[in-house]
């Protein structure tokens, strides 16, 4: 049985002051052998677009990676698809729907096992929708994910409870949390909450951090508030929570993956004007002190993918008024700086990455608000220049 989460959870601190904080001084690392690199026929969309969030997913059915953006955050846009042509270009896009929204995310899976993406539309101060593919590529408004009204600020897709359905996950700045459980149709129960009632949670990431087989939950939270990793009880109640960081972390956004590889996740965390830190996981649902890497940043978004094809993941972030940055991995875990990405004036509040052209690398989607989004191509180093 479900439970609503009780407000009373019990914390183990995991936090260390930002001064007791190793700093991340990588190892050498050989010269890169691969650059991400743009050009105008990869900027997508307008500098009227207020674009919080973007997402590769193939929805037409025909291979390739096409992108989904999310448009408006407080202001109501319409949300964007761009069709790959199989090479990598974009040269047909489309609104999702007619309908405006103050959208800040737009994950897409095959809610409804029909074979084809669909999209959820999470939203600040409105409901959540549910678009339906119609088979061939274009989306059609279904119904809403629950009745709340809420700031949300990232909705993911996750089959919590094991079903072969995807589950949504929305995290809302100021209000509680929430999971919905899909019904197999695409129509979602009640919400769960999951978090601190009045919390200030702008993304969430999912995975086993402990090694028991349950999907646990990472949580970037802002306002002052402490990011926790909430532990699942295996019957999707997660009331035991751990914080990590310095308590006082500005954290933007999350990601989980074995940095090290030794088999066990890591968390990296972005944050807004204060470094960002990779915290390495020791396999039982705690986690070393954080290293940290960059400087005073506002960084907004991160993706952790193996940029380079060495089979370590490399760590891309998005910043706001200052340019995009890749880490490349040591091998370790470490990090080092390897390339800027765009411009300063990207104002980045997403960033993701898949394969478009086929060709084995993933190429780097950077969502900007107030400016054009890029593409960023993965070419072999000096071929962009």
């Amino acid at each position: 049985m479900i439970s609503q989460l009780c407000p009373a959870v019990r914390r183990t601190r995991m936090c260390c002051a930002l001064a007791a904080c190793l700093v991340l001084t990588p190892r050498p690392v050989d010269a890169q052998t691969r650059a991400l690199t743009t050009n105008n026929r990869t900027i997508l969309g307008s500098s009227e677009d207020l674009t919080a969030g973007v997402t590769f997913v193939d929805v037409d059915g025909d291979q390739d990676l096409d992108v989904i953006y999310a448009n408006g955050r407080h202001w109501a846009q319409l949300n964007e698809v761009y069709l790959n042509n199989g090479v990598g270009q974009f040269t047909v896009g489309f609104a999702l729907g007619p309908e405006k929204a103050t959208t800040y995310a737009t994950p897409a899976g095959d809610l409804d096992h029909d074979g084809d993406v669909d999209v959820v539309v999470g939203k600040d101060r409105a409901e959540n929708w549910v678009y339906l593919n119609d088979g061939h590529g274009r989306f059609e408004l279904a119904w809403s994910v629950g009745p709340e009204v809420e700031p949300t600020r990232s909705a993911q897709l996750y089959d919590l409870n094991g079903d072969g359905s995807l589950d949504v996950f929305v995290t809302n700045r100021g209000t509680a949390n929430g999971f919905y459980l899909n019904d197999g149709t695409g129509h979602f129960g009640p919400k769960v909450e999951f978090g601190e009632a009045d919390g200030s949670t702008i993304a969430v990431a999912i995975g086993d951090v402990d090694a028991d087989g349950h999907p646990d939950l990472v949580l970037a939270n802002r306002d002052g508030q402490a990011n926790q990793i909430l532990i699942n009880d295996g019957n999707l109640g997660f009331d035991r929570a751990v914080e990590f960081g310095t308590g006082s972390d500005e954290t933007r956004s999350v990601a989980l993956a074995d940095q090290d590889g030794n088999g066990t996740l890591d968390i990296v965390a972005v944050n807004i004007g204060e470094p960002n830190a990779t915290y390495m996981g020791r396999g039982d649902g705690t986690f070393a002190p954080g290293l940290m890497f960059g400087g005073n940043e506002q960084t907004y978004a991160v993706v952790v993918t193996d940029v380079d094809g060495d089979g370590a993941p490399d760590v891309v972030v998005g910043n706001v008024r200052e340019r995009n940055a890749v880490y490349f991995n040591d091998g370790a875990g470490g990090v080092t700086e390897g390339q800027w990405l765009g411009e300063e004036r990207d104002t980045s509040y997403g960033i993701t990455a898949g394969d478009l052209n086929g060709d084995g690398f993933p190429e780097i989607g950077s969502a900007n608000s107030g400016a054009v989004n890029r593409i960023f191509l993965n070419v072999p180093a000096g071929a962009g220049r």
